[in-house]
């Protein structure tokens, strides 16, 4: 496909391309209508042809090349799922459009400090685990390392003292960037407030500029419910000391703690499968070793 892609990606060969796609055709001719010299046409031709996306047969004195059709239908094809896979729905491409969008505007409505104090946003998930293991999933930092950051990113530095008072800090890469070479994609620092085990957990943080001052402080509220069937979780931000530099910062809030909370939800959804067949497994020895005591 490389050579392939190589072979067309020449504008004199693109031409030479379409003019055959109309019918086979001579080196002279191509030439002149190519407005392009002999020897030159040829070059390209061969090239085109050491590609498999044309063929040659001489006639007399005289050699006609002719278009190979599914040299370019395997590209289109290769092409079209390429196409596809970034246009899926919700997919990253749509998600990496939306949030475009959200930056527009809310640079548009940053034109003061202060602009976006007030703003909230709320996030419901009804969780498949029981209060204990989702608390410990919000607090304790191997756990919330596996979580929270939004699709694509990883957590490179964490610290989350749950105690009133106690310091966050959450700082994230690119999941891709193996060695750190890449600039941090983002850092926050925080203080935990309210901590009531199992039930609710509150805390300020504030992303920070590439100055290293704060673009806005996020006051979350997290309040946990336990339900029939597991957990459900109410999840209040609210904005305030916002700066006008905090525009794509608040852009991506709703997109990014969103996907967070559904690793969350994926994430205690494997521990508890993992749960499960551990204890299936348990007691199957059980049983066997109580069959080989009977035996």
């Amino acid at each position: 496909m490389e050579t392939l892609l190589s072979a067309l990606a020449d504008p004199a060969r693109w031409r030479l391309v379409s003019l055959l796609a109309e019918r086979p055709r001579s080196v002279g001719v191509l030439a002149q209508l190519a407005e392009a010299r002999q020897p030159q046409t040829t070059k390209h031709l061969q090239t085109l042809e050491r590609a498999g996306i044309v063929t040659s047969q001489r006639t007399g004195q005289r050699r006609i090349y002719a278009l190979r059709p599914n040299a370019l239908r395997d590209l289109a094809v290769a092409l079209s799922r390429l196409a596809d896979a970034a246009d899926q729905a919700d997919g990253p491409g749509a998600t990496h459009e939306r949030y475009g969008l959200n930056v527009q505007a809310e640079r548009l409505a940053a034109d003061a400090p202060g602009w976006a104090d007030g703003r909230s946003f709320r996030f419901l998930r009804s969780l498949t685990a029981r209060p204990e293991p989702v608390w410990r999933h919000l607090t304790e930092t191997s756990l919330l390392a596996h979580w929270w950051t939004p699709d694509g990113l990883r957590v490179s530095e964490l610290v989350f003292e749950a105690r009133p008072g106690g310091r966050i800090v959450h700082e994230y890469r690119d999941a891709e960037d193996a060695d750190d070479s890449d600039p941090v994609a983002g850092r926050a620092e925080g203080t935990v407030d309210e901590v009531r085990p199992g039930e609710r957990l509150t805390y300020r943080l504030s992303p920070l500029l590439p100055d290293g001052g704060p673009a806005f402080t996020a006051h979350v509220e997290m309040d946990l419910r336990p339900t029939d069937t597991g957990t459900d979780l109410d999840v209040h931000w609210r904005i305030t000391d916002s700066t006008v530099d905090s525009a794509d910062f608040i852009a991506g809030i709703e997109i990014g703690f969103g996907q967070s909370l559904d690793k969350l939800a994926a994430a205690l959804d494997a521990d508890a499968h993992d749960t499960v067949g551990a204890s299936r497994r348990t007691t199957k020895t059980a049983h066997t070793e109580r069959q080989d005591g009977q035996s």
